[in-house]
């Protein structure tokens, strides 16, 4: 397995992490389904396959980078033998948990553990700043990060519809850790 060298971001980075590919492909997504009776409303999601592949658009413009990475908690940069192939970005919350705000890995090394390494990455720097609890926000219709989450243990916590600047519904997932 390659090594994955994971660091903090670094102004030098940023014009490399604007240039990768943040889309992705994805055959699936969640149907959400409304129902309002006499003093109930219940919201239910189904998975379905859509008629063909979607190339799912990242919910914030990569240029955006320039303007708020300063401003994150944490903004790792995953590097693969001295190239940048991904970078996370979180925020605390009120010092008890915090919020993945982006997690993006380039389309050649995807599947290689590069978002699980970051994760990890952010998990130690957390639990050395005392705070165990991480929340992860993902598109409806990001079907790869939904799968990631679940695997690595991450529990869905709720939603959120309209979450993204695109209106695109958000799925929330956390771990508590120690």
């Amino acid at each position: 397995m390659t090594a994955i060298d994971i660091r903090p971001a670094a102004s030098s980075d940023i014009q490399a992490l604007i240039q990768l590919t943040h889309t992705c492909e994805t055959s699936h997504t969640w149907q959400m389904n409304n129902l309002y009776e006499d003093g109930q409303i219940q919201v239910n999601f189904r998975r379905i396959r859509l008629p063909r592949p979607f190339q799912l658009e990242y919910h914030r413009q990569p240029a955006a980078i320039i303007d708020f990475w300063t401003k994150k908690d944490l903004f790792l940069v995953s590097r693969i033998e001295n190239q940048r192939c991904g970078y996370l970005c979180l925020e605390i919350i009120e010092r008890q948990s915090a919020r993945i705000t982006d997690l993006v890995v380039d389309e050649p090394y995807r599947k290689q553990g590069v978002a699980t390494a970051l994760l990890f990455s952010a998990q130690d720097w957390l639990r050395s700043n005392g705070i165990y609890r991480i929340l992860l926000e993902i598109p409806i219709k990001n079907e790869a990060a939904i799968s990631l989450a679940e695997k690595l243990g991450y529990v869905y916590s709720g939603f959120m519809d309209g979450f993204f600047g695109n209106r695109e519904i958000a799925f929330f997932y956390s771990n508590t850790f120690r």
